[in-house]
Parts: C-alpha cells; sequence; structure tokens
C-alpha cells in the first residue's frame, strides 16, 4: 500500500449500466481509504461509488480543470485550496450537511488555508522528511546529506516542484515558501546540481525500491516512509535539522458536481471516527480526526514518524499558496530542473 495504488474491487462495477443506484464519483489519492471504507458507504448508503486515484496534485489540476472531469470528490493538499477556489472550481460546502465536523481535532477546524471551512474538510496531514537505509554510517540527518557522493544512483527526490525546491531552500537556510527570485534560483542550482546523484524523481513509487534496497535515501512523505518501515526493518526516518515541510489534503465538493448533498454525506462519513480511524490503521496515515485518533492503537497513535512530538515538529513549515509572479517563476524553475 502506498501514502497516497491499489484500486478497490467495487461491489457493483460489473453490469454498472443495469445498476439504478445513485452514483458518486470520488477521485483520491492513492492509499487514502481502508478496504472496507467505499463498500460501506455504499451498503450504507444506497449508492454505488466510482473511485479512481491520482499521485499528485498536479494530477488532479490537470484533470479538472476543465470544469467538466466528471468527478465530485476531490483531495487536494492545503496550499491548493485557494487556487482551486480562484479558478472557480469549488463548491462552497454546506455545514447542514456535515454534522461531524466537531470531530476535528482543534487545530483542523479553523486552518490557515480556509479559516471557516468554507470550501474545505481536512482528511490527513503529514510532513515531509528523509527515508534512508539503516547501514548508511553516519545516519542522514539533514537535507544536504542527500547531496552525499556515497549516494550516487541510489536517491530519489520527489516529483513535486513545491517539494523540491523547498527542499533546497531549507538546505541553504531560505524559508520554505520563500517568493523571492534570487533565493528561488540558488534553490534551482543546488537541485540542478544534485541531478547527476538521482536515480530519479518518484513519489509512492520508490516504497517498493526502499524495502528492496535498491534505494539508499528518499526524499520522501512520512505516510510512504512508514509503509515502507513497516514492510523493511532495515529502513529508517528522519525529519531534517534544516526543517521541513507540513501539508494537509482536504476533501473538497467540484462547483461542477450534480451530486453536491451525496458529495457532503461521502465527506461526513469519512469524519466519523470509527470510520477515519480504521482508514488510519490500514494506511498508515496521520488523522485529523480527534476522535479517531483516541480510538486508535497506542502504537500507532505515539508513531513518531506520523505524529511527530512537539519538539520536532516546531521545526516544520506549513506549505503555503505562492503569488502568481511567484508561481510562475517556480514552475519555469522546476521545468528548467527536469529538463537538465
Amino acid at each position: 500500500m502506498t501514502r497516497r495504488s491499489f484500486l478497490l474491487g467495487l461491489p457493483g462495477l460489473a453490469g454498472c449500466a443495469r445498476d439504478r443506484r445513485p452514483r458518486l464519483n470520488v477521485f483520491n489519492w492513492s492509499g487514502y481509504v481502508a478496504p472496507e471504507t467505499i463498500p460501506e458507504f455504499e451498503r450504507e448508503f444506497g449508492v454505488r461509488v466510482r473511485y479512481s486515484t491520482y499521485e499528485s496534485n498536479e494530477e488532479l489540476l490537470a484533470k479538472v480543470m476543465s470544469g467538466n472531469s466528471g468527478w465530485d470528490v476531490v483531495f487536494p493538499t492545503s496550499y491548493y485550496i485557494g487556487p482551486m477556489r480562484q479558478f472557480g472550481l469549488l463548491a462552497p460546502l454546506e455545514p447542514r450537511w456535515l454534522s461531524n465536523l466537531d470531530q476535528l481535532d482543534a487545530r483542523y477546524r479553523a486552518p490557515s488555508w480556509d479559516p471557516k471551512l468554507a470550501w474545505s474538510v481536512p482528511y490527513i496531514w503529514g510532513a515531509t522528511g528523509i527515508a534512508y537505509n539503516r547501514r548508511l554510517v553516519p545516519p542522514l540527518s539533514r537535507w544536504a546529506d542527500l547531496w552525499d557522493e556515497r549516494l550516487r544512483g541510489r536517491l530519489t527526490m520527489l516529483d513535486d516542484p513545491a517539494e523540491v525546491l523547498g527542499a533546497c531552500l531549507l538546505k541553504l537556510g531560505h524559508p520554505l515558501n520563500s517568493t523571492d527570485p534570487d533565493e528561488l534560483r540558488r534553490a534551482q542550482r543546488e537541485a540542478i546540481t544534485q541531478k547527476r546523484l538521482l536515480r530519479a524523481y518518484l513519489n509512492t513509487e520508490v516504497r517498493d525500491q526502499l524495502v528492496a534496497g535498491d534505494v539508499l535515501a528518499a526524499q520522501l512523505w512520512a505516510t510512504t516512509a512508514q509503509q515502507a518501515m513497516d514492510a523493511s526493518p532495515d529502513l529508517g526516518f528522519v525529519y531534517p535539522a534544516e526543517g521541513f515541510a507540513l501539508w494537509a489534503d482536504n476533501a473538497v465538493v467540484l462547483r461542477e458536481s450534480r451530486r453536491r448533498e451525496l458529495a457532503h454525506r461521502f465527506i461526513d462519513y469519512l469524519l466519523r471516527p470509527r470510520v477515519a480511524a480504521r482508514i488510519a490503521e490500514a494506511t498508515r496515515t496521520a488523522t485529523v480526526n480527534a476522535g479517531a485518533r483516541a480510538l486508535l492503537r497506542e502504537a500507532l497513535r505515539n508513531n513518531p514518524v506520523l505524529y511527530p512530538p512537539p519538539e520536532v515538529l516546531a521545526r516544520g513549515q506549513w506549505f503555503e499558496p505562492m503569488p502568481a509572479a511567484a508561481q510562475r517563476l517556480r514552475d519555469r524553475l522546476w521545468t528548467e530542473i527536469k529538463s537538465a
């Protein structure tokens, strides 16, 4: 299972042309629901769910940008909420159909990206660090360690411009969300210098390579790293000393949806503590749901990879949406990094 590529075997897909139940279309990160999540929702509400997955925010945005994608509920990361709203892609939420919002942890009831929860409901949160093979001596502890010659050909970075530029900025002592053109160009030079060591830019696909020992170090989301660590005792994870990115993926209803009440019922179902706890257990992700976290086994509830202690969390920086000019520059720099 990956952070965010299994496609659930959903009841009713065979012969769906004869299935007269209402249909909800859900597009989510891979590995973000428990095996029973969708079937139980279908049974309880008498509906069928068309469920599919993606691996990056860029892939999601490319699919829904036309406003005629066919999806009802999607799960963008926090710093995509503002831009998606500006593009007119999101429907305002109806609190009367969301009875379980009070289950959210206090810090997610008024998040910076949507303080009134007018457009989005936090779903899963996490952070980004370094997954590594424990046979590396000394062990990795900083972003700067990912420029070490001993990692040549056995190192990956995320296929994500905000993450890669962010790590480079932090390595240089700059803010994660810098908009300064000079700082961003210096970060680009760091990324290009590092490319000679890289095996590839990969997201969840690197998990199996870490487990097999083919990759020794990877910039990676904590959730995917924990899944890899569950499969191999040879792996460790560290939140870099220079700081690291924090993010939250959120459930939203697309403006194009013709099934808005059912979409809200699905989001509210995901907010039930029992449902959210089973998702967190099955997927090894960090829940935003206080009621759900209370139901988790102690070993998972206090897992320092998924729930870093306060002194570690203090080094984290939340991704923020970029002003248009800064985003255009970042996009251009990323294109040049990938083609270098």
